[in-house]
């Protein structure tokens, strides 16, 4: 998703108490970053503008949060997103943390101490071009790196609206050891009480296109 610049994004990030300015630095020690380190620790890579990450981190407190975005102005609507929602519920940013972060160089900020129980990626890039294909998020270079700090039995949650990328994910994820444990080509039309639904999600439902979704576990 393309973003205008905003000059206001970066600045107010590093004045947040809940984002992470140098999160290389805390490789390997980010459950020590939570007020419970203790708690499940759950990864959105891709947060885009936070509709996601606010909604499920407020509705679980005893779960802390990461979110990875790579665009500063993506970023600071998304911690805007977060404050609002977390005021709204009359609740402290405690469980939550944000930083920005090339994902395909993931590895240079998490490993297996971090123990990750679960990743959600959520409409991210499908990235249609076979040239290109290797920047998919679900691609097979990718979800070996999640190994490296997903504990095991760990889950990743993905949800698409693109037929060939949640296809060929499929594959990614069996090739790479993942067990498919749940997959469906029509979400909504199932009943998900928990399912939380991103700007995305909602835009393509209106559109009639049916959103994909499964979760794989180590």
């Amino acid at each position: 998703m393309r973003i205008r610049f905003k000059a206001w994004a970066r600045p107010e990030l590093e004045s947040s108490s809940f984002y992470v300015l140098e999160p290389e630095t805390i490789k390997g020690k980010w459950r020590e970053q939570f007020k419970k380190p203790n708690n499940q620790l759950h990864l959105e890579l891709g947060c885009g503008k936070g509709g996601f990450i606010s909604k499920i981190s407020v509705q679980n407190p005893d779960i802390n949060y990461i979110a990875i975005d790579l665009v500063d102005a993506m970023l600071g609507l998304a911690k805007r997103k977060i404050e609002e929602t977390y005021k709204n519920n009359n609740r402290q940013t405690d469980n939550i943390l944000i930083t920005r972060f090339d994902i395909e160089r993931i590895l240079l900020i998490f490993d297996k101490t971090d123990a990750i129980d679960r990743i959600y990626i959520n409409f991210c890039n499908p990235w249609p071009k076979g040239k290109h294909r290797k920047k998919r998020l679900t691609h097979t270079r990718q979800l070996e790196k999640y190994k490296e700090f997903l504990k095991p039995g760990g889950e990743i949650y993905f949800k698409t609206d693109d037929d060939d990328l949640f296809e060929s994910s499929l594959t990614y994820f069996e090739e790479t050891g993942f067990e498919i444990i749940k997959k469906t080509y029509d979400l909504h039309s199932e009943y998900c009480p928990k399912n939380i639904e991103t700007e995305h999600e909602e835009m393509f439902s209106k559109q009639g296109i049916k959103i994909k979704a499964l979760i794989a576990k180590l």
